[in-house]
C-alpha cells in the first residue's frame, strides 16, 4: 500500500506541475521542439527462449491439447468463481449447479478418463504383479523350467529381442525427456534470481528518473516562453507585415497606378521632344533631298538631249528615260505638320511637380508600418513579459512545495525491503529445489534400474546364447541374461505403480494449470475472467478501480493496465488517473492565457497620420490631362509618316536607269546614263535612308503619345479613386483590420502555449513514468510459472508416463524371452521314430529326456517318477517325426 499511495502521489504532482505550464501546437509560426524527456534504459527483458528443450515442450502441449481440445471454459469458471462455496455444499442438487458440475466434467473429460487409467493402473498392477508371482510359484505363467522345442523358435527369440529392444529404447527416451526436464528446471530456476533482480532494479529507475522527467518537462516551459518572447521582440515585422498584407491588397495597386501614371509623363515629355526634333530634321532633310533630285533631275535631262540619242535604235531609250525624270521628286510634305511646342511646354511645367517622389513618400510611409506598431506596443510587450515571468514564477515555486523526495525515500524504501525480503528465500529456495531434483533423480533412477536390467538381459542372452545347445544345456551367460530379464520384470512390478502415481498426480496439476492458467494467459483469456464484473467482489463492478480509487464505476481492467504498460505508456495514462486528477483541467489553455488575451485587447496600432498622396500629386495628375498631348492630330503625322520619302524608290530608278543604258550601244551616252544611275544611288544613301530613320524615330514617339493618351482622363481619375480608396481605408477600417490581424498575431502565441500543454499531456500520456516495468513483473511470473516450472513439470510426467506405461510390455516380453535364455529343467527330445518299435520303447524313453537314464543325476527329476510325465508336463505335445526337427 505504501508503493501505490507514493506512485499516485508522485503522478498527481506531476501533473499538477505540468498543468502550470503553457503548451503549444503547431503554428503559422513553426513547430516548437522540447527535446526528447529523459528516460531510463529498463534492462528484463521478458522474454524465455527454451532452446532445444522447447521441441519436448511443445510435443507435451500436442499431447495436452490432444487430451483436452476444448476451449479455455471463461464462462464456466467466471459462473463457478461467483458461487458462494457455501451455497455449492448445501445446495449443490440445484440445476445450475448439477448443470456447472456437468460443463466442468465435461471440460474436464480427457483428464478424468486418463486420470482413471492411471488409478486402474495404480490398483491392478501390484494386484496383477502378486497374481503373477504367485502363478509362477506354481509352475505355470512361464514359471515351469521346461520348453517345448518348436520349430520357430529362433525366429521368435529374434522377434522377441527386438521387441524388447525397441521397447527398452522407448522408456530410455522417456527417462531422458524425464531427467532433462529435471535438469532444465534446476538451471531456468538459478536464473530466476537474476530476474528477479533486474525487475526490481528496474522499478527503482522507473521511480529515479520520474523526477527527473517532471523537472524537465517544467523546464521546458522556458523553450515556450522563449519562442513568446522572441516574437514579441519581433513584433513589428511580425504582426506589421500581416496588416501591411492586408492593407496593401488596396494600397500597393494604388501606388502603383500613381508610380506609372508618374513614369508615363516622363515618357510624354521624352516622346513630345523627340516629335519636336523629329518633326524639324524632316523638314530641312526633305527640302535638302528635294533640291539635289530636282538638279540630278535637270543634269540626266541634259544628257538625253545629246544628239548621240537621236541615232535610231537609241532614241526610242531615250524617250522612255525622258518619261520618268519627274518621279524624280519628294512625295512627303512635313513643313504642314503642326508643331508640338505648347504641349511639350505644358508637359514640362506639370513635371516640375515630383509625383515619383511624392509617391516614393507614400511607399515608405505604409512601409514603416511594422515600425509604427513597434513602437505603439511597447508599453504591451513589456506587459506580456511580465506575465509570462509570473507564469514561471508560479511553476517553481509550486514545485518547491510538494514533498516529493519523501514520497521516493518511502517508496525506495519499500523496493529495498521488498527486494531483501525476496532474497532471504532464495537459500530457501534452493535448497527445496535440490530436494526435488535429487527425488527426481531417485525416480529417474527406478525406471534406469529397470532398463539396466533389460539391457543387461539382452546383452547377456544374446552373447551367450548357443543355438547348438539345448534349453538344458545352455550356458552361464544364457542363464544369467534370462534371469535379469525377470529381475527387470521383478522391478518393474514394484516400481511401475509408484511411478504412475508421480504421474497422475504432476499430469493433472501441470496439465491443468497449462490449460488454464498459462494458455489463458498467453490469449489474455485470463485477464478476461478477472475483469468479469462483480466476480473478486461482488459489489464492485470493476476490481481494479475499485481497488485503487473505491470508485468500481471506472473502466480500468487488468488487461488494459496490462497491455498499456506491455507498450511502456505512461503509468497516468496507464491507471487511468485523470478519474481521479484530470489532468484536462489543468492543462486548459485558457487558464494561463487569459491575462494575455486581456493585455492584446488594449492593442491600438494608430494609422491616421499615413498619407499615401497629397492634394499637390492629385491636381498634378490632373493637370496632366490638361497638357493638350489629347488634342494633338497624331492622324495627320502617321499619315505623312506613311508616305514615302520620294515618289519612286530611288534604288529601282537608278537599277532601271543602268539597264536601260546596257540597251544602248558602247559609248559616251551609256556612260554617261551609268554615272547618273551612280547619282542617284549616292543621294538614297546620303539622305533618303537618314530620313527613314528619322521617320521611324517619329512614329515611335507618335505610338507612344497615342497609347499614353488614350482615355488618359479617365486612367487619371481611376487612379485618383484607388488612391482616395486606399486611403479611406487608412483612415476609417484599418482598425478593424488591424484588430483581426493583432488577434490572429494573439492566436500565434497562444498556440506556443497549447504545443506545450499538449506536448506535456502526451509526454505524460505515454514517456513520463512508462510503466514498462509493471508488464515485465506480471510477464516474469508467467515465465517462471509456466515457462520454467509448468513446462518442466509436464515435460517430466511426459516422459515418465512413457516409461510406465512401456513398462507393460516390457514385462510381457522380458518373461517370454527369458524362456530362450534361461536353462531348462526338461526339454522335448525325440529319437527316431522311423527305426525304434512301439514295443520296444521303455518307460522313461518315451520321448523326454531323462537325465538319469544315461548316468546323470538329476535332483529336479528324481522327486518325481520319470515315468509320470503327464503330472510334471500336462502340456507336452507329441513327438514330432525326425523330418520335422530343426537344426
Amino acid at each position: 500500500m505504501i508503493g501505490k499511495a507514493g506512485l499516485i502521489l508522485l503522478m498527481l504532482w506531476g501533473c499538477t506541475l505540468c498543468g502550470s505550464q503553457t503548451s503549444m501546437q503547431k503554428s503559422p509560426q513553426g513547430t516548437l521542439d522540447f527535446g526528447f524527456v529523459p528516460s531510463g534504459v529498463y534492462e528484463t527483458h521478458a522474454y524465455f527462449e527454451p532452446g532445444p528443450i522447447g521441441i519436448l515442450f511443445h510435443l507435451v502441449h500436442t499431447f495436452l491439447h490432444v487430451v483436452q481440445p476444448n476451449p479455455f471454459p471463461q464462462d464456466l469458471i467466471t459462473k463457478v468463481a461467483q458461487q458462494k462455496l457455501r451455497e455449492v455444499k448445501q445446495d449443490y442438487q440445484k440445476p445450475e449447479n448439477i448443470v456447472l458440475t456437468l460443463q466442468a466434467i465435461y471440460y474436464e473429460i480427457g483428464f478424468i478418463v486418463c486420470a482413471s487409467l492411471g488409478v486402474l493402473f495404480v490398483l491392478f498392477m501390484p494386484l496383477v504383479g502378486l497374481c503373477f508371482c504367485m502363478c509362477r510359484c506354481c509352475d505355470n505363467c512361464g514359471g515351469e523350467m521346461h520348453q517345448r522345442q518348436k520349430k520357430n523358435a529362433d525366429c521368435r527369440r529374434g522377434f522377441f529381442v527386438t521387441l524388447l529392444f525397441v521397447t527398452s529404447l522407448i522408456i530410455s527416451a522417456g527417462v531422458l525427456c524425464a531427467y532433462s526436464a529435471n535438469q532444465n528446471l534446476s538451471t531456468q530456476l538459478k536464473g530466476v534470481r537474476k530476474l528477479v533482480n533486474s525487475n526490481f532494479r528496474d522499478l527503482k529507475t522507473f521511480v529515479n528518473d520520474t523526477p527527473a522527467q517532471i523537472d524537465y518537462l517544467a523546464n521546458q516551459y522556458n523553450t515556450a516562453k522563449n519562442k513568446v518572447i522572441s516574437d514579441l521582440d519581433n513584433i513589428g515585422p511580425l504582426l506589421g507585415s500581416r496588416i501591411c498584407a492586408q492593407l496593401g491588397k488596396e494600397i500597393i495597386p494604388a501606388l502603383d497606378g500613381a508610380l506609372s501614371l508618374a513614369g508615363a509623363m516622363r515618357e510624354t515629355k521624352e516622346a513630345l521632344e523627340n516629335m519636336s526634333v523629329s518633326r524639324e530634321v524632316l523638314q530641312e532633310a526633305t527640302n535638302s533631298l528635294q533640291v539635289n533630285l530636282i538638279n540630278e533631275q535637270v543634269r540626266l535631262s541634259n544628257t538625253l538631249n545629246d544628239p548621240a540619242c537621236s541615232a535610231p535604235g537609241v532614241s526610242s531609250t531615250c524617250s522612255d528615260i525622258r518619261r520618268t525624270l519627274s518621279q524624280l521628286s519628294i512625295n512627303a510634305n512635313y513643313s504642314a505638320l503642326p508643331n508640338v511646342d505648347t504641349e511639350l511646354a505644358n508637359v514640362k511645367n506639370v513635371l516640375k511637380t515630383d509625383l515619383s517622389n511624392i509617391v516614393q513618400k507614400g511607399y515608405s510611409t505604409f512601409n514603416d508600418t511594422p515600425d509604427l506598431i513597434k513602437n505603439q506596443t511597447k508599453n504591451i510587450v513589456a506587459d506580456i513579459k511580465s506575465i509570462l515571468d509570473d507564469i514561471g514564477s508560479n511553476i517553481t515555486s509550486f514545485s518547491k512545495q510538494i514533498p516529493l523526495q519523501d514520497t521516493l525515500a518511502n517508496f525506495t524504501l519499500y523496493l529495498s525491503q521488498s527486494q531483501s525480503y525476496v532474497e532471504d528465500y532464495y537459500p530457501v529456495i534452493d535448497q527445496y529445489d535440490f530436494y526435488r531434483w535429487m527425488g527426481c533423480i531417485i525416480v529417474c533412477c527406478m525406471v534406469v534400474l529397470i532398463i539396466a536390467f533389460n539391457f543387461l538381459g539382452l546383452l547377456c542372452g544374446t552373447c551367450g546364447y548357443d543355438k547348438h545347445a539345448s534349453p538344458t544345456t545352455r550356458g552361464f551367460i544364457s542363464n544369467t541374461g534370462g534371469n535379469l530379464l525377470m529381475a527387470g520384470v521383478g522391478f518393474s512390478f514394484m516400481f511401475s505403480w509408484v511411478l504412475m502415481i508421480i504421474v497422475m498426480i504432476t499430469f493433472i496439476v501441470g496439465g491443468n494449470v497449462e490449460k488454464l492458467v498459462c494458455e489463458p494467459f498467453e490469449s489474455r483469456a485470463l485477464f478476461k475472467v478477472l475483469d468479469t464484473p462483480y466476480l473478486i467482489n461482488p459489489y464492485w463492478k470493476n476490481f481494479l478501480p475499485g481497488f485503487l480509487y473505491q470508485n468500481p464505476e471506472i473502466d480500468l481492467t487488468f488487461e488494459k493496465l496490462y497491455s498499456n504498460c506491455k507498450e511502456n505508456k505512461g503509468i497516468y495514462a496507464a491507471l487511468q488517473l485523470d478519474n481521479i486528477f484530470n489532468i484536462s483541467e489543468y492543462l486548459n489553455t485558457s487558464m494561463y492565457t487569459k491575462d494575455v488575451v486581456d493585455v492584446f485587447e488594449f492593442v491600438n496600432v494608430d494609422l491616421s497620420d499615413m498619407v499615401l498622396l497629397d492634394a499637390n500629386a492629385k491636381q498634378n495628375l490632373l493637370n496632366f490631362t490638361n497638357t493638350g498631348i489629347v488634342s494633338i492630330n497624331y492622324e495627320a503625322y502617321l499619315a505623312e509618316l506613311n508616305k514615302g520619302v520620294t515618289k519612286v524608290d530611288l534604288l529601282s530608278f537608278a537599277n532601271d536607269l543602268e539597264d536601260q543604258a546596257d540597251k544602248l550601244p558602247k559609248g559616251a551616252l551609256e556612260n554617261a546614263l551609268k554615272g547618273h544611275a551612280s547619282s542617284i544611288r549616292f543621294i538614297h544613301g546620303q539622305q533618303v535612308v537618314p530620313l527613314e530613320q528619322a521617320m521611324s524615330t517619329l512614329n515611335q514617339s507618335i505610338r507612344f503619345l497615342q497609347r499614353t493618351t488614350s482615355d488618359l482622363p479617365n486612367k487619371v481619375n481611376n487612379v485618383i479613386s484607388a488612391i482616395d480608396a486606399a486611403q479611406n481605408l487608412i483612415t476609417n477600417n484599418a482598425s478593424l483590420i488591424i484588430t483581426l490581424e493583432t488577434k490572429k498575431y494573439m492566436e500565434v502565441m497562444i498556440g506556443y502555449f497549447k504545443q506545450y500543454l499538449n506536448w506535456v499531456k502526451n509526454s505524460m500520456m505515454m514517456e513520463v513514468a512508462a510503466c514498462k516495468p509493471v508488464a515485465n513483473i506480471v510477464d516474469t511470473v508467467e515465465i517462471v510459472t509456466c515457462s520454467f516450472v509448468v513446462d518442466s513439470l509436464n515435460t517430466f510426467w511426459f516422459g515418465l508416463g512413457c516409461c510406465t506405461v512401456f513398462l507393460i510390455p516390457s514385462i510381457i516380453i522380458s518373461v517370454k524371452l527369458a524362456k530362450f535364455f534361461r536353462r531348462m529343467d526338461s526339454e522335448d527330445v525325440y529319437d527316431d521314430i522311423e527305426t525304434i518299435p512301439m514295443k520296444t520303447m521303455e518307460i522313461g524313453n518315451n520321448g523326454y529326456h531323462n537325465e538319469r537314464l544315461h548316468g546323470i543325476p538329476n535332483p529336479v527329476m528324481t522327486s518325481i517318477p520319470s515315468y509320470d510325465t503327464m503330472t510334471r508336463f500336462p502340456r507336452a505335445s507329441a513327438p514330432p517325426r525326425q523330418a520335422e526337427w530343426g537344426d
